[in-house]
């Protein structure tokens, strides 16, 4: 009787991936892609560089739509105009900030206008209102095999990439003109984070679509700064909020027939607001750490 009633309390919430190959090919999609997002949107908040996230996913948008008009929804063509878009305005906006008197904030802000518009009119003129939602809100599931490759490729050599450039990292993060004027790993860390922040945004675009990839950065990096403060559980907990919520939204999209996507981030907002109003440094139990609280 006990197993029988484990079995079918348990039905709901494994009996969709049990079932369906595209629900497992969803959940691993997202897996690959928490373990590799959420531990990037840590540094980015760290870095306090939210915002540029938004505007680099956006910045892609171009690059992707261009691969679109090339080769229609071909995966390699599309994630190819993709890095190279991000790449190319996350050194032209360093570039304009360095070399002019607008300031890397203003610069993002114009190319990521310039960019959704951009990205937008090609992909609706030269296809139709589905490829168009394809692009802005992603296919998580429709992932195939060679999306699940890509997911994990990208999701592995940020893996790598971050355990070498640990460190550096940090060491930005707390107080970039020292590491400026002591070390030359600066450029690295700079430069291979920006790298980093690129490809797995368009990893993000490939499963969860340009308007909703760095949701899955953000949301849990922000939500476990509320909890935590040393940089381990920061990248822990920011990693099993984003597979938790990938997971209820994964289910709840399955049962209520919603668009899974925005779903998968609105279950990261509703962690979020738990959290702001019951976490350790949320607004009811208001304790605010200074940066100098930071653990490597």
């Amino acid at each position: 009787m006990n197993g029988d009633a484990t079995w079918a309390w348990s039905l709901p919430l494994l009996g969709p991936f049990m079932e369906f190959g595209f629900m497992r090919n969803a959940l691993l999609g997202c897996v690959l892609l928490s373990v590799s997002a959420a531990p990037v949107g840590v540094f980015l908040m760290l870095r306090r560089m939210s915002l540029m996230g938004d505007a680099m996913a956006h910045a892609i948008l171009p690059g992707a739509a261009i691969g679109y008009l090339v080769s229609g929804l071909s995966l390699g063509a599309m994630t190819v105009g993709g890095i190279a878009a991000g790449l190319v305005v996350a050194i032209g906006s360093g570039l304009i900030a360095r070399h002019t008197v607008l300031r890397e904030d203003t610069s993002l802000s114009a190319f990521y206008l310039l960019s959704l518009a951009l990205g937008v009119l090609i992909v609706s003129t030269r296809g139709n209102s589905v490829d168009l939602l394809h692009v802005l809100f992603g296919t998580v599931l429709a992932l195939d095999d060679a999306a699940l490759a890509l997911l994990g490729g990208i999701a592995a050599v940020t893996c790598v990439a971050m355990a070498v450039i640990r460190r550096p990292l940090v060491l930005e993060c707390l107080d970039p003109g020292f590491l400026r004027g002591r070390s030359r790993w600066s450029a690295v860390a700079h430069y291979g984070f920006l790298a980093l922040l690129v490809i797995n945004l368009v990893a993000g675009f490939h499963a969860l679509g340009t308007l909703m990839a760095v949701g899955l950065m953000v949301l849990p990096a922000a939500t476990a700064r509320l909890w935590v403060r040393g940089l381990r559980p920061l990248l822990g907990l920011s990693t099993g909020l984003a597979l938790l919520a990938c997971f209820a939204g994964l289910l709840l999209s399955y049962h209520a027939d919603w668009p899974t996507s925005p779903v998968i981030v609105l279950s990261l907002g509703v962690f979020y607001l738990f959290s702001m109003g019951l976490a350790p440094h949320g607004l009811l139990r208001h304790q605010r750490p200074s940066s100098s609280h930071l653990q490597a």
